[in-house]
């Protein structure tokens, strides 16, 4: 189970303890804020893309979207989220427990601008009912980013 492997990474940062699993579904931004108590925008939402045959997830806040426009700039490419059946298949975890721990060395992970405003925030642990509250800072090092970018703006 993806949740395991999460936990299993964590435990070299002593926080594997800290991951929150939850009866209800987190899946979404929403059933997420709701299963934490907190707001929709601090849920860290992991989005799975690919650029040609790379596999890229971006870290957003839950009340952003990838913006079209800024993407291209940034990646010379038109967004292309994985296919939902591909998700757990290329990167290790299945759609709603996305999240950039435990995934394979070969994908790399953006955080997105959008995430600064907050000092705490919610990301998955690797299933559909889990989630850990990071700092910026221990998102950061736990993701093993490769850059900050701003490539997402709010919902309408």
């Amino acid at each position: 189970m993806s949740v395991n492997k999460v936990k299993k990474y964590l435990e070299q940062f002593n926080l594997a303890d800290k991951i929150q699993e939850f009866e209800q579904s987190s899946a979404t931004v929403k059933l997420a804020a709701q299963a934490l108590n907190t707001r929709e925008a601090q849920i860290a939402k992991t989005i799975s893309l690919k650029i040609d045959n790379k596999i890229i997830l971006i870290v957003c806040a839950g009340d952003s979207k990838i913006d079209n426009t800024k993407y291209k700039q940034e990646f010379n490419t038109k967004p292309k989220m994985l296919d939902k059946m591909e998700v757990e298949t290329l990167v290790g975890h299945p759609v709603g427990g996305v999240c950039p721990f435990a995934i394979d060395s070969d994908i790399e992970v953006y955080l997105d601008n959008s995430l600064k405003r907050f000092t705490h925030v919610y990301p998955a642990c690797g299933s559909a009912n889990s989630a850990i509250k990071l700092t910026i800072e221990q998102l950061e090092k736990l993701s093993n980013y490769k850059k900050w970018v701003d490539v997402c703006k709010l919902k309408d």
